[in-house]
């Protein structure tokens, strides 16, 4: 047991394992991001198990915070995304007044922007070493496995019973759309993937392919094109940053090519590049441009938060009701306005920057946090082509809570404890 200076009293469990109940209330939440389609009321104030997960992580930190609150509130708040995330909340906060549904919007105000803003802080905090960030990156992997061999089964049902429609949404386990499932899964993926070629330690490797194994073919099962699109993406930049790149990339597009011609694969893309009247690419250009409309008579707030449907309505051409225009600019320009899209923009730069910059500089054990960001963001990049990868609960979570990881790599790299305490827990240990 390690002592602060001789004499010492020995340091406690709490002072070596600072934390240690958030972070395993931090990896619980981090599972049950899909679960916040279990619902019910509290009085007449939804709410959801998710977001009772996240409430009681936050009041767990609280708890833990308080004996080293005295000068540690501005060590835990200040650091280099605090401000473009302060602008990107406080541009949310305004989408609210500007929606014409303030008890709907003030709802998804505080499940997207609130209580992930707040586990992005304590997970910021609690992630001072390599395997804490693993832990709490293990807790969103398993909620995310759950929800691929549940949507994946139901779909190798269809097809065993010959009743996959592929000109319709394929059927789904615990989300609503297919593309759902992708756009969850892939910033996961692209994570896992990052550990798999970068990773130290033969646990987070197998645990990382392991993953891969389940999460993959989910994501190919979803049939999603946005889906497929990010993948690509993920799969070229993991191939670039490796020291084998030369043989790699080949093999990417290789195995790309290889995984179109897929009968049922190829049926889905080839329905869509034929722009057929009705169909995905179709819809979405169309929507896309009466968004344009609307967005002409609201150009610098948009129409705020839980307000799409009801804003659109006199520029709706027979097409489907949607509640999002499914890009990712119109996506953040339509809800939050002109703010909320810069400000989100300057926080995704100013992170791929932070990326980057810790790519080259941090510990080996760090590095691949930095990549795996990096690559979370072109994933969402290239899935917001076409769809909504931000403004749902789980995706909003994961945003932020990866957001996290990338902060305390940057935060606790090089590190050998945090600052202010003066006994930390050993390599191995949590």
């Amino acid at each position: 047991m390690t002592e602060s200076r001789a004499g010492a009293q020995p340091a406690t469990a709490s002072a070596r394992r600072p934390y240690r109940y958030t972070l395993f209330a931090a990896t619980i939440a981090g599972a049950l991001a899909p679960a916040y389609v279990i619902r019910w009321h509290v009085g007449p104030l939804p709410t959801t198990l998710l977001e009772v997960a996240l409430l009681l992580t936050i009041l767990i930190f609280a708890f833990e915070f308080l004996p080293r609150m005295p000068g540690r509130v501005g060590a835990v708040v200040r650091g280099p995304l605090t401000l473009p995330a302060l602008v990107f909340i406080a541009a949310g906060a305004i989408s609210v007044l500007v929606s014409g549904d303030h008890r709907a919007a003030l709802g998804l105000y505080r499940a997207y922007f609130i209580e992930p803003a707040a586990f992005f802080l304590i997970v910021a905090t609690i992630a001072s070493t390599p395997r804490r960030a693993g832990l709490i990156l293990l807790g969103f992997a398993v909620g995310g496995a759950v929800a691929a061999v549940l949507n994946a089964a139901v779909v190798v049902d269809a097809i065993r019973h010959h009743v996959l429609d592929l000109s319709t949404t394929p059927p789904v386990a615990i989300y609503q759309t297919a593309n759902a499932v992708s756009l969850y899964l892939v910033p996961l993926v692209a994570m896992a993937g990052s550990l798999l070629l970068h990773g130290r330690g033969r646990a987070v490797r197998w645990l990382s392919a392991v993953f891969l194994m389940i999460a993959l073919p989910a994501c190919l099962l979803s049939f999603s094109r946005g889906g497929y699109l990010a993948l690509g993406a993920v799969a070229l930049g993991l191939a670039v940053s490796h020291r084998w790149a030369k043989l790699l990339v080949p093999s990417v597009v290789a195995a790309a090519l290889a995984v179109s011609q897929v009968p049922l694969i190829r049926a889905r893309i080839a329905y869509e590049l034929q722009a057929l009247p009705g169909n995905t690419l179709d819809f979405r250009i169309r929507i896309w441009g009466q968004t344009l409309q609307m967005l002409s008579h609201h150009p610098v707030f948009g129409i705020g938060l839980s307000y799409y449907q009801q804003a659109m309505g006199p520029f709706w051409q027979d097409l489907p009701r949607v509640i999002y225009p499914h890009n990712i600019l119109l996506n953040f320009w339509a809800v939050t306005g002109l703010p909320g899209l810069l400000a989100f923009g300057w926080l995704s730069v100013r992170a791929f920057v932070l990326g980057w910059r810790g790519w080259r500089k941090h510990e080996p054990d760090w590095r691949p946090y930095d990549l795996g960001f990096m690559l979370v963001l072109v994933a969402m990049l290239a899935h917001g082509l076409v769809d909504v990868p931000f403004f749902k609960n789980d995706l909003s979570l994961e945003f932020w809570a990866l957001l996290g990881l990338l902060w305390a790599a940057d935060r606790w790299s090089g590190r050998t404890s945090p600052p202010g305490e003066t006994a930390l827990y050993g390599r191995g240990g949590p």
